[in-house]
């Protein structure tokens, strides 16, 4: 019975099948594979190595992407403005050197090699570093390093890939 009723059926509806099958064969053509999609965001990174492709301090350089977010490199030495980010939260990962991060108030946050700190949304910073620091930014693609603060020599290319 069952293999009788399916043979009887896609004889009489050959042509939807056909149809179906034509709707997906165009979408997988043209549809890109998962993986190979974004080659910058599949293939592997040595972070030592992006590095070594720049020399410009407080210029953020995207490395990878997931999702919405960058993943950013960036060489900091002295001090940056003071700014906030409104509408996300921003995550400094010291990869080598020392740094801080002042707030309104006096307070600071001194971060070391492998060390990280999240600052929250709407609060005003300033990023600092005596001596050159490496450091990994993760924010959302389209966010201006300066945040809200005038645009000026500090405000880096958004969309900088290394």
């Amino acid at each position: 019975m069952g293999r009788n009723v399916i043979a009887a059926h896609f004889d009489r509806h050959w042509y939807t099948w056909a149809a179906f099958l034509c709707v997906v064969s165009v979408v997988w053509l043209t549809c890109p594979p998962r993986f190979g999609r974004n080659l910058r965001a599949s293939a592997k990174v040595n972070i030592n190595h992006k590095f070594d492709t720049f020399i410009e301090q407080w210029s953020p350089k995207v490395i990878a992407e997931m999702n919405d977010y960058q993943f950013k490199l960036a060489r900091i030495e002295g001090d940056f403005v003071w700014h906030q980010h409104d509408e996300t939260d921003e995550v400094f990962i010291v990869i080598e050197g020392d740094m801080a991060i002042d707030f309104e108030g006096g307070q600071s946050v001194e971060l070391s090699q492998g060390e990280l700190y999240v600052v929250p949304r709407g609060v005003l910073h300033k990023p600092t570093a005596r001596a050159e620091c490496k450091i990994m930014l993760v924010e959302p693609r389209g966010v201006i390093n300066t945040g809200d603060a005038e645009r000026g020599d500090l405000t880096a290319p958004n969309d900088a890939w290394v």
